[in-house]
């Protein structure tokens, strides 16, 4: 029995990054430690090249969950018998792959998924990273049940919650980890307890939010200083807003709007600072990153890259 007096479910968690490990802690803190974690497999990371377990595997280890599936293909019928044969209650899914129905429809009480945005706004792999470069002022957390069409599933739960002005992806991701690690825990209660009321989505409301490539990271210049200053924030501190600089590229990773004018990507000011014209205003560089190197603070990437007033960064 948990906490709460229900009967004890049989829980299948499923993620892989840092951003579900909290919620694999709240519902063993809840009372409602999973059966199984099924993870991604181990991959070689790093300069080294050694191989690495998943955040959610650690996790999950640190946690004494001895059953841990790491499936290469989810799509493998030998991981849907593995997975019948857990004759699991719920699943419970936080950032890992899109599974197959074959999968999903295992468990007695369903799949629900934890997304982070309030869907259906911002559908798809980069919910955060979408929604800070669009410039929402607000996001949140929804968990849903699984369906086969991604991210379509009825609405369980959703918590909103303010976007910070300056706020960056990382910050974001952390605060939505946390906040999704409690709507995780309130929507196994809700189920184990009956009390899961659900309703649809929306589709005419629907907005997109794609997986992030290099080529949607190149900072356009020619765009208004509130644009390209989401654009940077929403893309860092991975996998980081880029323009071209010298034979390489710079990542701008902290910045803030402020006045200026020029040729958009011309470096405006950088005895200290570095302000960079936009097609309309400017934007002041707080943090940036040279190909191959760490990232630094303004004053001292200048200290050892001197880049002049005139340079042209589009």
């Amino acid at each position: 029995m948990n906490a709460h007096g229900w009967t004890d479910m049989r829980i299948v968690f499923m993620g892989t990054p840092e951003f579900a490990v909290p919620s694999l802690e709240a519902l063993v803190g809840g009372g409602y430690k999973p059966v199984a974690v099924v993870t991604g497999p181990d991959r070689r990371r790093g300069r080294g090249r050694r191989l690495q377990s998943t955040a959610v595997k650690q996790a999950a280890e640190q946690l004494d969950i001895r059953t841990i599936l790491q499936p290469d293909s989810v799509k493998d019928p030998a991981f849907a018998s593995a997975i019948d044969a857990l004759d699991c209650d719920l699943q419970v899914v936080v950032a890992f792959r899109i599974l197959p129905r074959t999968v999903f429809t295992r468990a007695r009480l369903g799949a629900f998924n934890l997304h982070a945005s309030l869907l259906p706004k911002f559908r798809g792999a980069a919910p955060i990273n979408r929604a800070l470069m669009a410039g929402a002022t607000g996001t949140g957390v929804t968990t849903f049940y699984l369906r086969e069409k991604v991210d379509t599933g009825n609405v369980i739960l959703q918590w909103p919650t303010v976007i910070l002005p300056n706020e960056t992806a990382g910050d974001l991701h952390d605060r939505l980890a946390r906040l999704g690690a409690c709507a995780v825990l309130e929507t196994t209660r809700r189920i184990a307890g009956g009390r899961a009321q659900t309703y649809e989505q929306d589709d005419l409301r629907a907005t997109p939010a794609p997986k992030i490539f290099r080529s949607d990271c190149r900072i356009s210049w020619e765009q208004p200083a509130e644009t390209v200053h989401n654009h940077c924030r929403g893309l860092a501190p991975y996998p980081g807003a880029w323009t071209p600089w010298k034979s390489a590229t710079l990542k701008i990773l902290e910045t803030e709007v402020t006045r200026g004018t020029g040729e958009p990507g011309t470096v405006l000011k950088s005895d200290g600072s570095l302000v960079i014209a936009c097609k309309t205003g400017a934007i002041a560089v707080a943090r940036l990153q040279a190909s191959g190197q760490r990232a630094l603070e303004v004053r001292d990437f200048l200290n050892g890259h001197p880049i002049a007033p005139g340079t042209s960064l589009a």
